[in-house]
């Protein structure tokens, strides 16, 4: 089997969207915003030239999504890219689906001129980090033997 059919998201599209990560929240019991407001942030995030959302499979009932920030840094000549979500339906997992939305979301990061991306990830979330690491991701930084840490403050 093929890689599945991975379109972008236009504004128009933010209910999908909205719905997906609140299955996502709902999946692993977390908490999130209401649909009304994820609902306004993901219409300004997909009106937004700095972010884009990717479905996998047919609009009418999507298999998975990824969402994408990016931002200007110092560290490379284009914009540094934040992978904040990528999920893929329990049931369709292990089908390629993941691999698919990554891999486009990767094309579409260098077609926009960005130079690295970042991901996220639990420690404890084994299966996502041997899944990032199969697709060229690290934690460590080339040229060091000590893990990359991320450090959050709600505001």
């Amino acid at each position: 089997m093929g890689d599945p059919e991975i379109s972008l998201a236009g504004v128009h599209e933010a209910t999908i969207a909205t719905q997906l990560q609140i299955d996502f929240a709902d999946e692993f019991d977390t908490p999130s915003p209401s649909f009304d407001v994820l609902l306004a942030r993901f219409r300004a995030l997909l009106a937004d030239p700095a972010a884009f959302v990717l479905f996998a499979g047919p609009l009418a009932e999507p298999t998975g999504y990824a969402v994408v920030t990016l931002r200007p840094t110092v560290y490379c000549d284009g914009p540094l890219a934040v992978l904040d979500e990528l999920y893929v339906r329990p049931p369709l997992r292990d089908g390629g689906i993941g691999s698919a939305l990554l891999r486009r979301a990767v094309t579409e990061v260098q077609e926009r001129g960005g130079g690295e991306m970042h991901i996220n990830v639990d420690e404890v979330d084994a299966g996502a980090r041997r899944f990032y690491e199969r697709h060229g991701f690290l934690n460590v930084e080339p040229g060091t033997d000590y893990r990359m840490l991320c450090y959050v403050r709600e505001l």
